[in-house]
């Protein structure tokens, strides 16, 4: 997709896009287009609606945008243009921007916009719209606004990454897959890239994770990506849960287990922010670890009352095989912490259905032990569009995990707190580091959505750590 930002002369064969305000539709159509008057009836800017007319040669599509529309309400109307009205599209748009519209406007605009491109046909004989070679034109009165164009395009195409990592099936993306993904991008950007196979793995002491992936053909892949700059007066570390599919192991699942190549939305997650972090060069350090596996079963499957090791130290008694993510999540943020002089930590893992319980599909359950981390996220999540809201992480919950047997149980048995008791599992291997968050995104990683007629990945965790990272600059 080629973008031409403000050009001298408009095109007047383009699908030409106007983003109109309620309350000043008649004006601004008015000011673009001339004489041309349309009734309120027809359209008025009303929050997600459109309206496509001809004029002469020229084919305008209207986008009804509401009074004040956010971030999430921009990318998702923008998205429609070529995800829903592909038929008005042939070899070039014009999007023209009221001078009204601010950069983050635009912004979110152009992201969605080109998610409109995404399509899940990969193995289909007929293949969805080609949109690579498409001409789009950008008309905007904003400072930079090449600058602004190429930050929108790194954006959504990390986030596209993203959906693709999820939506992929599992005998494509698999472990091997995610450390290969990660080390193609260390070799087109700035990050040092490391991989540890088996051998390495135990050699560190990564016994957790490893009992989780024994039993699967596919060898496990523990995943390390560093990005560094010179002036970051920040060190992130994220850990994502990297299941590249999960049948629960022994406990196996009864229902549902097709949808189970998304459990690897957390690795999804951050592996597509190191991407973008990398390619806008921010000023932050950032060291982004993904355990990489599948949960299968096979005479080396690890066992229910069976008792593993782990990195930090703990013996786990393992309760139930199909609460693994928590398991590799644990290694992983044990690693990151006693290898990394990180400031704040934060893991995302599609880990319980307890937080769809709770939360339904509208946010992820937050968890924290540094109110300012907390408020952060829940502040990025709000401007972005990808919400979290925090829960409890009371010492009482936490002696639902005492075992008899070994230092700690990987699940409580009972059917309710399910996130929460997972969240103080977690806790437990954080080595007491003062600002640690987990998001469980097991309710917004994948799900329903207006531009599939299946689930989906959402990208959900992208947009909402590159707006943390860059309140914090």
């Amino acid at each position: 997709m080629q973008f031409k930002i403000n050009p001298k002369n408009l095109s007047t064969t383009a699908l030409r896009v106007i983003p109109v305000l309620q309350g000043n539709a008649e004006g601004l159509i008015s000011d673009k287009l001339g004489n041309i008057s349309l009734s309120k009836n027809l359209f008025s800017g009303k929050k997600d609606t459109n309206y496509s007319l001809a004029i002469e040669s020229q084919v305008v599509l209207l986008l009804g945008l509401g009074e004040d529309p956010d971030y999430k309400t921009m990318e998702t109307s923008f998205r429609r243009v070529l995800a829903k009205s592909s038929e008005l599209v042939e070899k070039e748009v014009l999007i023209d921007f009221p001078d009204s519209f601010s950069r983050e406007q635009i912004e979110a605009a152009l992201v969605g916009f080109q998610l409109g491109a995404y399509s899940l046909g990969f193995y289909k004989k007929e293949k969805a719209k080609d949109y690579s070679k498409l001409k789009v034109e950008v008309s905007m009165t904003i400072d930079k606004a090449k600058s602004l164009a190429d930050r929108a395009q790194k954006i959504a195409q990390a986030k596209m990454e993203a959906f693709k990592l999820v939506d992929l099936p599992p005998n494509k993306i698999t472990p091997e897959y995610l450390g290969d993904w990660a080390k193609n991008l260390g070799k087109k950007s700035t990050l040092e890239v490391k991989v540890f196979d088996v051998k390495k793995a135990k050699s560190e002491g990564l016994d957790a994770f490893l009992a989780v992936g024994r039993a699967s053909a596919k060898d496990p892949k523990f995943i390390i990506l560093e990005y560094r700059q010179p002036k970051a007066k920040l060190h992130l570390g994220l850990v994502g849960k990297g299941v590249t599919f999960d049948t629960g192991g022994l406990n196996v699942k009864t229902q549902g287990m097709h949808y189970m190549k998304s459990d690897m939305g957390g690795a999804a997650a951050v592996l597509a922010t190191a991407q973008v972090v990398a390619e806008l060069e921010l000023p932050v350090n950032l060291t982004v670890i993904v355990p990489a596996l599948e949960n299968a079963i096979d005479k080396d499957a690890y066992l229910p009352s069976e008792v593993i090791g782990s990195h930090a130290g703990l013996s786990i008694e393992v309760i139930d095989t199909d609460a693994e993510g928590r398991l590799i999540v644990a290694d992983g943020l044990s690693y990151l912490i006693k290898n990394y002089n990180v400031d704040q930590v934060i893991d995302l893992a599609t880990l319980t259905g307890n937080s769809i319980g709770t939360f339904g599909y509208e946010c992820a359950a937050l968890f924290s032990n540094d109110g300012n981390l907390s408020h952060g996220l829940q502040q990025a999540g709000e401007e972005i569009g990808e919400k979290s809201w925090p829960l409890p992480l009371w010492e009482t919950y936490g002696k639902e995990m005492e075992s008899e047997i070994a230092d700690i149980k990987n699940f409580n048995g009972k059917p309710f707190a399910g996130a929460i008791t997972a969240a103080k599992f977690l806790q437990a291997f954080i080595h007491e580091h003062p600002a640690w968050a987990h998001l469980d995104i097991a309710g917004v990683a994948f799900g329903d959505s207006e531009f599939s007629k299946t689930k989906t990945g959402t990208a959900y965790g992208v947009s909402l750590l590159l707006r943390y990272l860059e309140n914090q600059l």
